[in-house]
């Protein structure tokens, strides 16, 4: 790990409202393509595991090894245990990553970080703008009606705009 004070962070909150979109994975590849390094840090709310039962990694979690980390010439996942069940900070997580241009927080609700709010309408799930002041775009899969967002909309065919526009919010690039 190294210095990790310079790295950007964007938050996407309601991206499972756009179900089947490649959202982040679209962003990722704008970023890239602007020649930013890009990691994303995912939220797991309902949990999940990467083992495989039967495999020596599994075996020695289940034996009780609060860090199991697997590596070869391709990449390394570390899997621990969270010995305190609770939520962890996001900047704790960031603390963790190699230092990259920018970083997606995909799920982290409240976070102050400029945050990219997914919506879909028709669903009429209800919004977290206005009341998230941390909420500066909103995307969806469906036109936006001014009235229903004073803030800068885009839809999904226009995500090249959105990465120049929060590349700008986090100061990775000027406005025009």
């Amino acid at each position: 790990m190294g210095d990790n004070s310079a790295m950007k962070t964007i938050a996407i909150v309601g991206s499972s409202a756009l179900e089947g979109a490649p959202l982040v994975e679209r962003l990722i590849e704008a970023f890239r393509l602007e020649g930013f390094t890009v990691s994303v840090i995912k939220r797991a709310p309902d949990g999940f595991d990467i083992d495989t039962p039967g495999k020596g990694s599994h075996a020695r979690r289940q034996a009780g090894a609060r860090e199991v980390m697997m590596a070869n010439g391709e990449r390394m996942v570390l899997m621990r245990e969270n010995a305190v069940r609770r939520e962890p900070d996001l900047a704790a997580l960031i603390a963790r990553l190699e230092p990259v241009d920018i970083v997606i927080a995909e799920g982290f609700h409240g976070v102050k970080v400029p945050t990219i709010e997914a919506l879909r309408p028709s669903k009429g799930r209800p919004t977290r703008y206005p009341k998230d002041p941390n909420i500066v775009a909103l995307v969806s899969d469906e036109p936006l009606e001014p009235l229903q967002a004073p803030l800068p909309t885009f839809n999904l065919d226009r995500l090249e705009e959105l990465a120049d526009f929060m590349a700008e919010q986090v100061g990775l690039m000027e406005a025009p």
